[in-house]
């Protein structure tokens, strides 16, 4: 067993084999290493494609509640603090420190 295996290794095919193999998984424009790190920045595309596309669902949603007059209003008040000419605002502050 020991002889029949040492002589496979000891051939040209065994060794032209196992270059190949060699050259394939480290050395080549499409070894494995390069396909895992490929796979790896997929990955992280695809969270990053799944990210923008909740954050245009999210726009297009206030972008269809801006488009109404209540809405746009709401809006105007709340993210821009607006407000109308004759409208006084109070702010009100709490006191968060507690005794």
């Amino acid at each position: 067993m020991k002889n029949k295996l040492f002589r496979f290794f000891k051939s040209t095919y065994s060794i032209i084999i196992i270059l190949f193999i060699i050259w394939m998984i480290f050395f080549d424009s499409n070894s494995i290493i390069v396909h895992n790190e490929l796979n790896h920045d997929i990955g992280k595309l695809n969270e990053q494609k799944m990210f923008y596309i909740n954050e245009i669902n999210k726009d297009n949603k206030e972008l269809d509640l801006i488009q109404s007059d209540t809405g746009l209003e709401k809006y105007a008040r709340e993210k821009l603090f607006m407000k109308k000419d004759n409208e006084d605002i109070f702010i009100i502050e709490f006191d968060t420190v507690s005794k």
